[in-house]
């Protein structure tokens, strides 16, 4: 990885280091995301013209905690709905069953670990994979107050998983695939971890294919999850490439000019 890659790695890892610190100061969600410049998906300034918290900049009900059904949050920690900074509900579509075991690459404070858990119940597990500590102890702190004890938050990149080879039955990220600097990495990652008939489920942004990569850095900056996003195109090439079937990028709402959340399925063959 070159220097600008761990130059941009740093960055993404002290800004979610500086939104979990404020979380776990009591800070609101929104205040996080005023006072932490460009540093989540959910960030004002984002795009200048476009913020990817939808029109005006300000934070709305398509980002962060206001994807998720009260009947779904009312049960969990408030730290959880606080560090809740992602582009979409990646449990909508990985329609997840007792027993399984799932897993939450860039897991941050938790909100999907914690409710995945609770879908796939004590039969079943799941896994969240941060790279900074600071989310992590968050995340751990969220588990402990919501009495799971069917979780474990692993520290590592998404690049590399702390996991053996066929470890879930399902794959789930919000927001986060876009801020990785090795994309063929995380999605060869997805697929080893799978076991056969494994599945992905993720939320992402995502470009229209016409895009390049210039115009995706003139909508917003690459830890405001806009410049580091892939196009459709990419993603379903990238999925085939690592070996996965049945791969769909489905846009769901703009989140800057050409640029939208995107709920991501793929399956591994076999099962």
């Amino acid at each position: 990885m070159g220097t600008s890659d761990e130059a941009l790695r740093d960055e993404v890892r002290r800004r979610y280091a500086e939104a979990a610190v404020r979380v776990r100061e009591g800070a609101s969600n929104a205040a996080v995301l005023d006072t932490t410049e460009g540093s989540t998906c959910c960030s004002p300034s984002a795009s200048a013209s476009a913020p990817c918290c939808g029109p005006g900049g300000e934070v709305d009900d398509t980002f962060g905690a206001g994807l998720y059904a009260p009947d779904e949050t009312a049960e969990l920690p408030a730290e959880a709905l606080a560090a809740s900074l992602g582009c979409g509900n990646p449990l909508m579509v990985a329609a997840l069953s007792p027993g399984e075991k799932v897993l939450d690459l860039g897991s941050g404070g938790g909100i999907d670990v914690l409710l995945s858990a609770r879908r796939v119940g004590p039969t079943g597990f799941a896994y969240g994979v941060d790279m900074t500590d600071e989310m992590l102890d968050l995340a751990r702190a969220n588990a402990e107050k919501a009495g799971a004890d069917n979780v474990r938050f692993l520290k590592g990149t998404i690049e590399d998983v702390p996991l053996p080879d066929a470890a879930v039955d399902v794959v789930i990220s919000n927001c986060v695939v876009n801020l990785s600097v090795d994309k063929h990495k995380v999605l060869a990652e997805m697929f080893r971890v799978l076991g056969p008939g494994g599945r992905i489920g993720i939320s992402d942004v995502v470009a229209e294919d016409h895009l390049t990569t210039a115009d995706r850095a003139e909508r917003g900056s690459y830890v405001g999850c806009i410049a580091g996003a892939l196009s459709r195109r990419e993603y379903l090439d990238g999925l085939a490439a690592v070996g996965f079937a049945e791969a769909e990028v489905e846009f769901t709402h703009e989140a800057a000019a050409g640029m939208h959340s995107a709920i991501v399925r793929a399956t591994k063959p076999g099962g």
